[in-house]
Formats: structure tokens, C-alpha cells, sequence
């Protein structure tokens, strides 16, 4: 089978690597769809926030479907559509273990969730970045039509809290210099989608002066996560959900206690994979149109490259039509 690895830093290449086997109480899924993901080109670039070693099979965003299944797994059958999670115990899927950037992959029944019907290989690919901004939004607590929301980063995780907040109701802001991705944020469902400088005059008309009730930190800049906590509101909610490995700002942490803010920050989604997928279903959100490039296996280092150059892409995808 063909798959991309990671084979040290810098390195990607196609490889030609054996079918895995299964063990009884495991999966062999065949890879359809697996984005590329800022965490990704952390990896390749020799940064992550758990221990790792190369060489390493990334993808961790994938749609699959069930090839075969071992002896004591019941719930899954042949063709079956699933997504996985990422984070599993002390581990995290396509960093610290392999994961679905080839034709076939192993995983635990545990893992896995299936897919409703009708749901594009595509769309189902962005469960996992969809489920990491749920889990953010549940973990600030409570969003409604109350509230205030701002997004500070239209990458594709931010895109998919504007998504999540629209349909929660929150008057939402999105904060991003790029006019393209702006334009994507209001076709999401954001009210207001504006540049760093815009920001200040937008959001003291739209709070009544108050500031920002939550505010979603998405870049994972210093500089910006510094920046939420002086837009929030007195008693407002900051949720840090962009990662950033090392690097550091000046902040007035005085504002935490000063506004009384509740902070969060979360990584990954566990737990909320099947409150996830029903969300997403009963509210109709589709986020296939974040694809904007899609490569074969063949080309999966052109999608990681394509992935390194945010100004031109918002997701690259890698397809995949193996079978057994």
C-alpha cells in the first residue's frame, strides 16, 4: 500500500509500505479523505505538544471505510462509513501513533464512530476539526443567542467555531486579516467578519461597550492570546483553543483577575464525538467548501506543501480509493 510518512524533520515522502494486520479486537479501514492540519506541519517540522519519533505516518482529520473487522469487535461490519478520534489515552492518533495519511490503517473498534447517512467523505473529514471546536465552545459553557462571540483566527478550526457559534445562536465576530478567509467566516454564518484594526470600533457598537461575553483564541500567536483577554468582557469567557509550542508574549494577566474571567483551554475533543456528530447533523453543517485543494496519494507531499502556504490554501485534502 501507498502512504505518506514523515520520516524526519522536513522529510515527507510516499512510501510503499505492507497492509497491516489486525488483531481481534481491531479495525482495518481504508483511507478516504484525510486533511492537513497546522499540527500536521508542526509534526514535520520536529514540534509537538507530546513525545513522538519518526518515522511517522500523520493524519488525524479522515473519513474511512471498514474493510475488515477482528473476531470480538461487534459493532462494525464491512462498509461501514467512520471517523476517529485523536486523542486516545496518553496517546494521540497520526502523532504519537500512525495514523490515516495511507490506503489502509489499523484502529481500535474503541475509536470509531459511525457515520450517518449520506454524509460526504469530505464533510466526514472535517469531523475532527469540527469536533475540536465543539469541544472548546462546551468547555467556555453555555453559548446562546446572549451572548457575544468572538473569533480571533479564520483557519480552519476558527471557521469551524464560527460555524458552531452561528448555529448556537451567539452574535458572532470573526477577527482575521485575510479578505478570503473573512469571506468564508460570513458564509459560515459569522454576523461580522473583520481585520485586527476593525476590530475595537466593531465590537464596542455590537457589545454596547461591554466587550466580548467569550472569545475563542484560534491562532495559536502569542501576541493574539494575550490579545483575548483584553477584549473580554467583565465576567466574560476565554477559551484557548489555537496551540502553540514555546513560544511566548507579554500579557496583562492582571485582567483575569480584575474582569473576574473564567478561562479554558482544551486540546483535541475526547469525549464529545457522538454529541459532535448529531450536532452537526440535526444543524446541517457542511464544511466541505474549506477544501480548497485536493491531492492524491501520489501527490499527499504537494498537499502537505499546499498546507504550508495558508495565504493560498484553507484545507488540503488527500483522497484515497483503495479496497481489499
Amino acid at each position: 500500500m501507498k502512504a505518506l510518512q514523515y520520516v524526519s524533520v522536513d522529510t515527507p515522502q510516499v512510501d510503499e509500505l505492507p497492509i497491516p494486520e489486525i488483531a481481534d479486537d481491531e479495525v482495518l479501514v481504508a483511507a478516504r479523505s484525510v486533511g492537513v492540519c497546522h499540527s500536521d506541519i508542526e509534526l514535520l517540522e520536529g514540534r509537538y505538544i507530546i513525545p513522538f519519533q519518526y518515522p511517522i505516518i500523520p493524519g488525524h482529520e479522515w473519513s474511512g471505510e471498514v474493510m475488515a473487522v477482528g473476531s470480538k469487535v461487534t459493532g462494525l461490519t464491512k462498509g461501514d462509513g467512520v471517523v476517529g478520534e485523536c486523542v486516545i489515552g496518553d496517546d494521540h492518533f497520526g502523532f504519537s501513533i500512525s495514523g490515516a495519511a495511507a490506503e489502509f490503517f489499523v484502529a481500535k473498534e474503541s475509536w470509531l464512530h459511525k457515520l450517518p447517512e449520506g454524509v460526504s467523505w469530505t464533510n466526514a473529514a472535517l469531523v475532527e476539526p469540527f469536533s475540536v471546536a465543539y469541544y472548546a465552545l462546551m468547555r467556555v459553557g453555555n453559548v446562546n443567542a446572549s451572548d457575544t462571540l468572538v473569533v480571533l483566527g479564520a483557519g480552519p478550526i476558527g471557521l469551524c467555531v464560527t460555524a458552531a457559534s452561528a448555529k448556537l445562536g451567539a452574535k458572532t465576530i470573526v477577527v482575521e486579516p485575510s479578505e478570503h478567509r473573512r469571506e468564508k467566516a460570513l458564509s459560515l454564518g459569522a454576523h461580522f467578519a473583520v481585520s485586527p484594526d476593525e476590530l475595537a470600533a466593531v465590537l464596542d457598537r455590537e457589545s454596547g461597550g461591554r466587550g466580548a461575553s467569550v472569545v475563542i483564541e484560534a491562532t495559536g500567536r502569542p501576541e493574539v492570546m494575550a490579545q483575548a483577554l483584553e477584549i473580554a468582557a467583565f465576567k466574560g469567557r476565554v477559551g484557548y483553543i489555537g496551540i502553540d509550542v514555546g513560544r511566548e508574549a507579554p500579557a496583562k494577566l492582571g485582567l483575569i483577575q480584575s474582569k473576574e474571567l473564567t478561562i479554558t483551554g482544551s486540546i483535541g475533543s475526547p469525549g464529545v464525538w457522538p454529541d459532535t456528530l448529531r450536532f452537526m447533523a440535526q444543524a446541517g453543517i457542511d464544511l466541505t467548501s474549506l477544501v480548497t485543494q485536493r491531492f492524491d496519494v501520489d501527490s499527499a507531499t504537494e498537499a502537505v506543501a499546499a498546507a504550508r502556504n495558508p495565504a493560498q490554501t484553507i484545507k488540503a485534502h488527500i483522497e484515497f480509493d483503495a479496497s481489499l
